[in-house]
């Protein structure tokens, strides 16, 4: 087996430190001894985008915003079923990601991040969702393993009730909640529906059609009372 090459090191804003490394042309991100993510692996967060836009109203001028670029894999598949008109917004908390994703990691992005559609901004993504209400017809969630803080104790507030709600605010009519995670949560479900939610439970494979772990992908809208 070919040795392992570190390519990266950043710090997570208020929470642990990321590797990344390269092994026979295949990616990975590391929290300590955690594999956060693979590009041999891609075909969850690929469902992540094309799930949400099943449910996405269809009108014209569609805005997206992604919480986590990781490995490109939601945006790609964003933008491959997205119109011409479509906003897709990025939010990267950890700017050496995004440097990543324009050096070592440029070939697996394909050109997307220089697509007209996108805008890539190094930020919270909470900050995003608090700062216009009403504004996005989907949010895309995948900064974390799921809804606890592994990375950052503060992405807990994205899936408490005050978290919930603030996206609840931000989505317009008919917009939809996409959350990727590596297991299920049912106290998370629970929460979405107290939070007037409808909610749907996708449970997919880690690599697409060719199996892989299981993992779960939350779509939820607005219940509007």
């Amino acid at each position: 087996m070919k040795p392992r090459i570190l390519l990266g090191e950043a710090d997570v804003p208020g929470g642990g430190h990321l590797k990344l490394y390269e092994r026979d042309g295949a990616f990975s991100i590391m929290l300590g001894a955690s594999e956060l993510m693979n590009s041999r692996l891609s075909g969850s967060e690929q469902a992540l985008a094309t799930l949400a836009w099943d449910k996405m109203p269809k009108g014209a001028w569609p805005k997206l915003l992604i919480g986590g670029l990781g490995m490109g894999f939601t945006l790609r598949a964003a933008l491959a079923v997205m119109p011409a008109d479509a906003e897709i917004v990025v939010a990267e908390l950890v700017p050496e990601v995004v440097e990543w994703a324009r050096g070592p990691m440029a070939e697996l992005f394909a050109g997307s991040l220089d697509d007209p559609r996108v805008t890539v901004i190094v930020a919270d993504v909470g900050e995003l969702i608090e700062a216009q209400q009403k504004r996005w017809d989907g949010i895309l969630l995948d900064v974390d393993n799921g809804p606890e803080g592994l990375s950052r104790a503060g992405n807990d507030w994205l899936y408490r009730r005050p978290g919930l709600i603030a996206i609840r605010q931000a989505l317009r009519a008919g917009g939809v909640l996409a959350v990727w995670s590596s297991a299920p949560d049912g106290p998370f479900t629970n929460r979405l529906k107290r939070s007037n939610f409808a909610v749907e439970e996708k449970v997919v494979r880690a690599n697409g059609d060719r199996g892989g772990a299981r993992q779960v992908i939350w779509l939820a809208v607005p219940e509007w009372k």
